[in-house]
């Protein structure tokens, strides 16, 4: 076997079914490094899941039996770019060039990291991004700062993908039904004095064409505390002529149903605005007086004046494409704050980033030039490869595709230095340049160390670099401390974690 050393930059779910596929069918000596700008391991099931949602995690039971192959190796709080800024200041910066010339194979599982934001809708202190809110509960290291639900009666979000739902219900659920979950104490007590009576859910277009699962819908609908406001049964009655999915059937089924609770006798509610597509957003004046303009949202239990108005264009579908189209008619819906929750797309600065697509250039899970060239060894996986779609049974489908792709070419390389007389004992030359390297830059290694780049090194001895057994430990600490609170976990952040470590090697 060729010398196969990979470094796998993101510690998502893609990566770890990548590298648990690799170790799993490889028996010979080899190394996979994992690096994340984030501390801790697991990407979007510890960032992203929402916290009512614990069996979505079991998962990281495969993960740890990646981990504890000692052929590989995590190295968290390491940011891997061409310049060294981050969006997480801690973060220990690591060239690219670091890992080129360190490895002979490169995986990009980097996922897709930015909201994609709506252009009537710019981020303000009124309207502030889904992930902003999920990093808020999640305790993301980039520390987005807290809603000011206190001061809200009614929250707007825009877009009806499951992220929208797992909002709502954060919003809507009684804080004493959520203590349980993997929920920091600084998130419950803000979520305690929450004021937030109403929920609006607005979508283009309609219930057929709706994004979220029939899972997330039930859940909403069974929340005890909260009812639906009942959805106009025209709304609910597709064209004879249209041929229902099990999903859409089920979905229809649940929405005229309505919710457990009746309308009207709960302390909190929320409505499916469809055909309804933002067009501004401006602030209004305290006014004691300013009635309620939306006539499919009730505002009758919230006791304080809306602070925005948000503009909406009607919709309808356009019979060929399904597109969402304006028919001319407009309303105001009076609100706090909006939410919105349009989906997410990767790094734009990343390396072979495709602004038409949103996401890395891939043929067959190997990264493509501009040119249309693939880069020898270099490849991406997940959500990084195809965009911000999927499920985790989905991601690990496409991830083990990439893990064969790796090995069927590092089976081909083996062969063909076999033929040309070349073994690995005897490479000499420390790298090449690949097929179809940009300017002749990209560049890997065919000899690579055995130890990680030395400002990995150098990180590990001052504690700026965290390792899967760092992780494991502040695991078993967290869950020690929410056992004591009666919960899942207590989190830490990173200065938590920090300190908690040095102590322990202290």
């Amino acid at each position: 076997m060729a010398p196969f050393k990979l470094a796998v930059i993101g510690a998502g779910p893609s990566a770890f079914y990548v590298a648990s596929r690799l170790l799993s069918r490889v028996q010979q000596p080899m190394q996979i490094h994992m690096y994340d700008r984030l501390w801790a391991p697991h990407g979007l099931v510890r960032y992203g899941v929402a916290p009512d949602h614990p069996e979505v995690k079991n998962c990281v039971h495969k993960f740890d039996e990646a981990a504890a192959d000692p052929r590989f190796r995590f190295f968290g709080n390491v940011n891997v770019g061409t310049t060294p800024t981050s969006p997480i200041p801690h973060n220990l910066h690591l060239p690219i060039q670091s890992l080129l010339s360190n490895y002979t194979h490169l995986l990009y599982a980097t996922g897709c990291t930015l909201p994609t934001l709506h252009p009537a809708l710019p981020p303000t202190p009124y309207c502030i991004p889904a992930l902003d809110f999920v990093h808020w509960y999640t305790e993301h290291p980039s520390n987005p700062a807290p809603p000011p639900l206190d001061k809200l009666s009614h929250v707007t979000l825009i877009g009806n993908g499951n992220v929208s739902l797992d909002i709502a219900r954060m919003l809507l659920a009684s804080p004493a039904d959520l203590a349980k979950y993997d929920i920091p104490e600084a998130v419950m007590a803000v979520l305690m004095r929450s004021t937030v009576k109403h929920v609006s859910i607005v979508a283009r277009r309609g219930p057929l064409e709706a994004a979220f699962t029939v899972k997330e819908l039930r859940e909403l609908i069974n929340l005890p505390g909260a009812s639906m406001v009942p959805i106009d049964p025209a709304l609910l009655t597709p064209p004879p002529e249209t041929r229902l999915s099990r999903q859409q059937t089920r979905m229809l089924a649940l929405l005229r149903q309505g919710s457990v609770q009746v309308p009207g006798s709960t302390p909190k509610s929320w409505s499916l605005d469809f055909f309804r597509s933002p067009t501004g957003l401006a602030p209004v004046p305290p006014s004691p007086s300013s009635p309620p303009t939306s006539t499919s949202t009730p505002t009758s239990t919230s006791t304080s004046t809306p602070h925005l108005t948000l503009a909406l264009a009607h919709t309808a579908l356009d019979p060929a494409t399904l597109r969402a189209i304006s028919t001319g008619e407009t309303s105001l819906l009076p609100t706090d704050l909006v939410i919105p929750s349009l989906g997410f797309h990767a790094d734009p600065t990343a390396s072979f980033y495709d602004p038409a697509l949103g996401h890395l250039r891939t043929l067959a899970g190997r990264i493509v030039r501009p040119v249309g060239a693939t880069l020898r060894n270099t490849y991406a996986s997940g959500w990084a490869a195809m965009g911000a779609r999927g499920v985790i049974a989905s991601t690990m489908m496409d991830a083990y595709s990439v893990a064969d792709t790796i090995l069927g070419d590092v089976a081909s390389m083996s062969i063909s230095n076999t033929e040309s007389g070349e073994t690995a004992s005897t490479t000499t030359s420390t790298t090449t340049v690949l097929e179809g390297a940009e300017d002749g830059q990209w560049q890997l290694s065919q000899a690579p160390p055995e130890a990680p780049p030395a400002e990995i090194a150098e990180g590990l001895a001052r504690g700026a670099v965290t390792t899967y057994a760092d992780w494991k430990a502040v695991d078993a600490e967290e869950v020690a401390r929410g056992a004591a609170l009666g919960k899942e976990r207590e989190r830490m952040g990173w200065e938590a974690a920090r300190a908690f470590l040095a102590g322990r090697r202290g």
